[in-house]
């Protein structure tokens, strides 16, 4: 899923920094807090190894992104901790590119906010099957959204990327379902043994 360098116009990936710098300033800013600091650094250590095994598929790539389970977990915090772990990516293995850091950020960071406003919505229910259902259906709407924004972006490189485009949205098909069951276990396993850690209170 990550867009390499040379692929998108200079001005879309310009845009694309001073974006994703916006965001995560705006995102440390509500919801920095230093108590959290080793979840987050937890967190980030998941996405990235998660996100680091791809399977390459013309500019882009198809691998596993957790953006649902990351923004479940760490909430506004998701965003600024997607960045640093593609940041990472690029410097220590090349994967994606330096110039496309700020659009990649925003494809992941986005859909891993987007998760997490909405299983904050259901965080008191008291409930563990809506819970964990929710929890699956962020994991699935994570990277369905991610797919979107990358076939999106694509489009902007020209005509030439509109059949790419298509294709990564068609392969990561098969990603969204294995994310919605791996979300779906993570989220039931935190609820038996560390609720609070989603930010889950469940009567006794």
């Amino acid at each position: 899923m990550h867009i390499s360098d040379g692929v998108l116009p200079n001005s879309i990936c310009i845009g694309g920094y001073l974006a994703t710098i916006g965001i995560s300033a705006l995102c440390i800013k509500s919801k920095m807090d230093t108590q959290e600091l080793p979840k987050i650094a937890v967190v980030t250590s998941v996405f990235f190894v998660a996100s680091l095994i791809s399977v390459p598929l013309g500019p882009t790539s198809v691998h596993l992104i957790l953006a649902g389970l990351v923004g479940i977990i760490l909430g506004p915090m998701a965003f600024p901790s997607v960045m640093l772990g593609l940041i990472l990516q690029a410097i220590l293995f090349q994967h994606g590119g330096l110039t496309t850091i700020g659009v990649n950020s925003l494809m992941m960071g986005i859909a891993a906010l987007t998760a997490g406003c909405i299983f904050k919505g259901f965080k008191k229910s008291h409930n563990r099957r809506i819970i964990i259902s929710v929890g699956a259906i962020c994991g699935a709407l994570g990277t369905l959204l991610a797919a979107i924004i990358l076939a999106l972006l694509l489009v902007t490189a020209g005509e030439d990327f509109y059949g790419v485009a298509k294709i990564a949205l068609a392969a990561h098909l098969p990603v969204i379902i294995i994310e919605t069951i791996i979300t779906g276990v993570a989220v039931a396993f935190l609820l038996k043994v560390k609720p609070d850690l989603i930010g889950v209170k469940l009567q006794q």
